[in-house]
């Protein structure tokens, strides 16, 4: 990036540049990554505007800007997502976390004791979004976090320390449920659940980005779900919830899976939906 001084040249360069690429949110992918090259808070960015940009601040910009242009998410190049108005580390090894899986959040909190001691079980962890999030919300629960790739287990345990529920949680790697010993009050997931034919529609900044693992749920997306509910019924205590991520076409599919695994489906406390009104997160209990 050639001439911006300041922090507002040096945005609206990047802004233009952004919006003149069809990209969706100029302005903000704009300011995130000037802050982040300036090491600036957004307060900090506000109050001077036109404060004299540093040449490595600068340049680092321009690195930035040009990863964006080629179609490189921003979340990526900071390093940060927000999940639940918390920072979250992501990396080559996880997902990165999107405001749909905050559904989950919400439906778990829904069926659960703030208060009360928990033991929470969550599946395929990537950054560990859900399972601090929730050992977060809820001050007595403790919580076990598991995935294949060790990458990916070493930035969620980085996660839980940095946002102070590091004692009450532990990574585990496990193939889903293979590892697993004892049974949970709450067993969380969000599996791939795309279908190998949807991969390739994927926006670049999805398809190549977040590993295939994390995406790709087989022929009818429905692949980890029927390796991990064999397991679940064992995982859960009596009167224990299982949540599962879903597709918005997936539901009539996946509910009949959760009840054939001896769960009880219920009415009112079996399907939650997105923002945008979708289903987006189905849930069943362990009789008892």
């Amino acid at each position: 990036m050639h001439g911006p001084q300041t922090p507002s040249e040096a945005f609206r360069v990047a802004a233009r540049a952004f919006r003149e690429a069809g990209i969706e949110t100029p302005e903000l992918d704009a300011r995130l990554l000037l802050c982040h090259a300036a090491g600036l808070s957004h307060e900090a960015y506000v109050a001077g505007p036109n404060d004299t940009l540093t040449p490595d601040a600068a340049a680092r910009l321009g690195a930035y800007v040009a990863r964006r242009l080629a179609g490189e998410p921003v979340s990526r190049i900071i390093g940060f997502r927000e999940f639940y108005g918390r920072p979250f580390r992501i990396d080559a090894s996880t997902l990165d976390p999107r405001p749909d899986t905050e559904t989950l959040i919400e439906a778990a909190l829904g069926l659960v004791d703030r208060e009360a001691p928990l033991d929470i079980l969550d599946l395929g962890t990537g950054s560990g979004c859900i399972l601090i999030t929730l050992l977060a919300e809820l001050p007595q629960a403790t919580g076990v976090g598991l995935d294949l790739s060790l990458p990916a287990l070493a930035l969620a345990w980085a996660n839980a320390r940095a946002l102070g529920v590091g004692t009450r949680a532990c990574f585990i790697a496990s193939d889903w449920l293979e590892a697993v010993e004892g049974a949970f009050d709450l067993v969380v997931a969000n599996p791939p659940y795309l279908t190998s034919a949807d991969m390739a529609g994927l926006a670049p900044e999805v398809r190549d980005h977040d590993p295939r693992s994390a995406l790709d749920g087989g022929p009818d997306g429905l692949s980890a779900y029927r390796r991990i509910l064999p397991g679940l019924h064992k995982a859960l205590r009596p009167g224990g919830f299982a949540l599962f991520e879903i597709g918005p076409d997936q539901a009539d599919a996946v509910l009949p899976l959760l009840g054939g695994a001896g769960l009880v489906v219920e009415e009112g406390q079996h399907l939650w939906h997105d923002l945008a009104g979708r289903p987006r997160v189905a849930g069943a209990r362990r009789r008892g």
